[in-house]
C-alpha cells in the first residue's frame, strides 16, 4: 500500500479526500494489492482442480443470535490439498465470514474485508451497519466477476448479530453469487458444493429457538451430511483430532467454540450416527 516519501513522512495518498472505503483507496493507488486484479489474460479459464477450493460452510439462527460453521477439508481435483483448513472467520466483533471456493482468493478476500470495515469505523467514528456490511461484501465479490468467469470464484456465507433490528437484537445471514447478488436468508443457508445436502438436514433439524447446544449439534449433524454425500466435504476426523469449525455471535460479540466443546459435540453426534447412520429424523 502507499508508503512513506524519502523524508519518512506518509506520502501524499494518504492526504488525498476520498470515501471511507479502505477498498477503494487501494483501487485509487495501489490497485495491483486487490486480490480482485485478474490473475489471467481474458478468455483464458483455469484448469479445474489447479488451486485448492473449500466447501462446505452453514449459519443457522437460534435462540441467542446465528451459529456459523465450516467443515476442514480443501480439495484440489481428485486430491485432499488441506484437512484442517479455516473458513469461518471474524469480520468484527459482531459479524463473522465464511467462504466456500478458491482458498487463496477467498483468504485475501477475508482479510481485506476485516480491513475495510475496521477502516471504515476509524474514518467515521462508529461502526458500519450489518446491512451495509453485507452491501459492502457484496460489491468486493462484484469487482472479482472476472475472475470468477476464469474459474476462480470465492462465494462466501455472512452472518452477524444486528442489535438494532426491530423488535430487539437477532441473528441474521446473507448468501451471495458469484456476481456480487446479495440475499438475506431466513433461519438458515449454506455454502459449498455439499450446501445442497447440508440444507437438507436443516431442513429436517432447524426449528426456532434452539439452544446452543442444539445449533452446534445441529450443524454438526448438517456437515456430516454433506460430507457423506460430498467428497469435496470432510467429516469431523477423530483419529487426527480435527473437528468442524463452529462459532456463534450474539449480543456479547464474536465466539468460536473450544475445540474441546467441539470434539465432545463431535464424538457424541458420530456414536449416534452408530446407531442411526442416516441421521435424526424430523422433530414432529
Amino acid at each position: 500500500m502507499p508508503g512513506n516519501d524519502a523524508a519518512g513522512l506518509p506520502s501524499e495518498a494518504f492526504f488525498t479526500p476520498g470515501t471511507s472505503s479502505f477498498t477503494e483507496f487501494l483501487a485509487a493507488h495501489r490497485p495491483g494489492l486487490l486480490p480482485t486484479t485478474p490473475a489471467l489474460p481474458g478468455g483464458i479459464r483455469m484448469a479445474p482442480g489447479a488451486f485448492p477450493h473449500g466447501t462446505t460452510v452453514l449459519a443457522l439462527t437460534y435462540r441467542d443470535g446465528v451459529l456459523i460453521a465450516g467443515d476442514r477439508r480443501a480439495t484440489m481435483g481428485h486430491l485432499i490439498a488441506q484437512r484442517d483448513l479455516e473458513k469461518v472467520h471474524p469480520a468484527d466483533d459482531f459479524t463473522a465470514v465464511a467462504f466456500a471456493g478458491t482458498v487463496g482468493l477467498a483468504l485475501d478476500m477475508v482479510r481485506l474485508y476485516q480491513v475495510e470495515l475496521t477502516h471504515f469505523e476509524k474514518i467515521e467514528g462508529t461502526p458500519m451497519t450489518l446491512a451495509g456490511k453485507a452491501t459492502r461484501l457484496a460489491a468486493m465479490i462484484r469487482q472479482n466477476l472476472a475472475q470468477a468467469m476464469q474459474g476462480l470464484a470465492v462465494v462466501p456465507l455472512l452472518a452477524g448479530y444486528d442489535g438494532t433490528a426491530p423488535g430487539g437484537g437477532r441473528g441474521r445471514i446473507f448468501g451471495f453469487d458469484a456476481a456480487g447478488g446479495l440475499y438475506e436468508k431466513r433461519d438458515f443457508y449454506a455454502e459449498g458444493s455439499g450446501s445442497p445436502y447440508a440444507r437438507g438436514a436443516l431442513k429436517k433439524l432447524y426449528r426456532p429457538g434452539l439452544t446452543r447446544r442444539e445449533a452446534a449439534l445441529a450443524a454438526l449433524q448438517a456437515l456430516y451430511d454433506a460430507a457423506d454425500d460430498d467428497s469435496a466435504t470432510g467429516g469431523p476426523d477423530l483419529n487426527r483430532r480435527i473437528f468442524p469449525v463452529v462459532c456463534v455471535i450474539t449480543e456479547d460479540g464474536f465466539e468460536r467454540l473450544p475445540e474441546a466443546e467441539t470434539g465432545d459435540l463431535s464424538r457424541e453426534m458420530v456414536e449416534r450416527r452408530a446407531a442411526r447412520p442416516d441421521g435424526p429424523h424430523a422433530t414432529p
